[in-house]
């Protein structure tokens, strides 16, 4: 679920923001790192980026050309999400639907469990729709929900994961909030 991951990368600095002291210019790496860091969303390979943990190595600046800019390329270490098959995760139901639900598990927004792969549950219609079973347990908006992974899908035009998950298994489904109550 949480990688930790070494990664190169080019820091671009303009010319206007290059100053002799060294303090200064380690300073504006970090700040053009953490910026093109934050807009990258996630890769097939690595899955969601989530922090800079730590700055390994600033290498030798590089003068481009045409513009003066300086490219510096650094090393640092960072915490990655991504999700795999066979994986227990709990997730928040965001939307329930007649033939299945859709959870939210940290940065992946897309989990889609089928009412198939939850064999004991039943769906209620009404305002509030929700998947019953008979000992009452339920399965609606804003539960945390134990499951496991089936399958993931990378979309590369959206930069993010799908995955499929089931309650087949021992301990999954509803997780009860009573221990946090007392």
């Amino acid at each position: 679920m949480f990688l930790k991951v070494q990664l190169p990368w080019n820091v671009i600095i303009p010319a206007e923001c290059l100053d002799a002291k060294g303090l200064m210019l380690q300073r504006q790496i970090i700040i053009r790192l953490l910026e093109a860091f934050s807009s990258k969303k996630a890769t097939q390979e690595l899955g969601y980026f989530l922090a800079v943990t730590t700055l390994e190595n600033i290498g030798e600046g590089k003068v481009r050309q045409h513009t003066g800019d300086v490219l510096f390329p650094v090393v640092f270490s960072c915490l990655t999400f991504k999700l795999y098959r066979g994986e227990i995760l709990n997730g928040v139901v965001h939307k329930v639907l007649k033939h299945g639900v859709f959870l939210r598990c940290g940065p992946v927004e897309n989990i889609y469990m089928s009412c198939q792969k939850m064999l004991d549950y039943r769906y209620v219609p009404g305002e509030n729709p929700v998947f019953m079973n008979e000992k009452m347990s339920k399965i609606e908006k804003d539960v945390v929900v134990r499951c496991i992974v089936m399958g993931t899908k990378w979309i590369e035009a959206e930069h993010e994961f799908q995955a499929l998950v089931s309650l087949e298994g021992d301990y999954l489904g509803p997780v009860s909030d009573e221990a946090s109550l007392h």
